[in-house]
């Protein structure tokens, strides 16, 4: 019996590297990007799991939903940190208080 490959580890591996990419805007792309390569990863472990010898690659399944496990976690921690270090300037008004600072004084 041909052993095919599982069809969304590709895809779940590309969306963890953006996450990882992604993860200083806050947290948020991060999170969103990991989470959804969680969930795509899950259905192929489903796939796998229905049938354990027609495919080869579950090794980079276990990889990919990991390394999705570890950017969420990732995109969590820096959106607390975000929400954190806007409360630490004074809120959203400091903080939009200082980019305007920061605007005006590059211009």
């Amino acid at each position: 019996m041909e052993q095919k490959k599982l069809p969304n580890v590709t895809i779940g591996l590309v969306l963890v590297i953006f996450s990882f990419l992604c993860c200083c805007f806050g947290g948020v792309p991060a999170l969103i990007l990991s989470a959804i390569a969680f969930f795509v990863i899950r259905k192929d472990e489903k796939t796998y799991l229905e049938n354990r010898e027609g495919y080869s690659n579950y090794s980079t399944l276990k990889t990919v939903k990991i390394l999705a496990i570890v950017g969420m976690i990732i995109g969590i921690l820096y959106f607390i940190y975000t929400l954190w270090s806007i409360n630490q300037m004074g809120g959203w008004d400091g903080y939009m208080e200082k980019v305007q600072d920061a605007m005006e004084q590059y211009q």
